[in-house]
């Protein structure tokens, strides 16, 4: 899998006002030109690491009633100077944490990032028992017109509040081996 570009690195480096800035700042990708891919996710504050999940893999995939959705993929947590490597392994990567990709709807209750897509991992089809579905992720594309960088901020759903979790970093890897078709549920 590809390694951290130049860019990625200097993201990463970034204050939280400085990724706060790069954010609002960002273009809205469009779910088609991520639809089929995986990228390379690197979870900004170092506390991630300790939960095991500082280093990621995210991709996308269309349904066959044509909707966007993604998962995540565990990756070994051995630093941003070292490739992506899926777990358990490249020829069976664990698949969860699914989430429906949309606009944004200004009407809805997750509405901050009007520019953004919506990372909804409460419409992702998880299991009851799986916090995943709290998260709501904010996406952007970091430089105008490319896909290959792109810039989240997470938020935890409880119940009408949404708490500020992190900001983290996706880079393009390529496409996604067997991607899904459906969502789980």
């Amino acid at each position: 899998m590809a390694h951290p570009s130049a860019a990625y690195r200097a993201l990463a480096r970034r204050s939280r006002s400085e990724l706060e800035r790069v954010l609002v700042r960002g273009e809205t990708p469009l779910p088609d030109a991520l639809t089929g891919w995986e990228y390379g996710g690197w979870n900004r504050p170092p506390h991630m690491a300790v939960l095991g999940i500082r280093k990621f893999i995210k991709g996308f995939f269309r349904t066959a009633d044509d909707r966007c959705f993604g998962y995540n993929t565990p990756a070994r947590q051995d630093g941003l100077d070292h490739d992506w490597s899926p777990r358990p392994s490249g020829d069976d990567p664990k698949r969860f944490a699914f989430y429906q990709v949309t606009p944004v709807d200004p009407e809805g209750r997750d509405n901050r990032y009007l520019h953004a897509l919506l990372l909804d991992y409460g419409r992702g089809g998880n299991p009851a028992s799986d916090v995943s579905r709290f998260i709501r992720d904010f996406l952007v594309r970091v430089e105008p017109g490319s896909d290959e960088l792109l810039l989240g901020k997470a938020y935890l759903a409880l119940g009408p509040a949404r708490l500020f979790s992190n900001f983290f970093l996706l880079q393009r890897l390529g496409p996604a081996a067997d991607p899904p078709t459906v969502a789980p549920g």
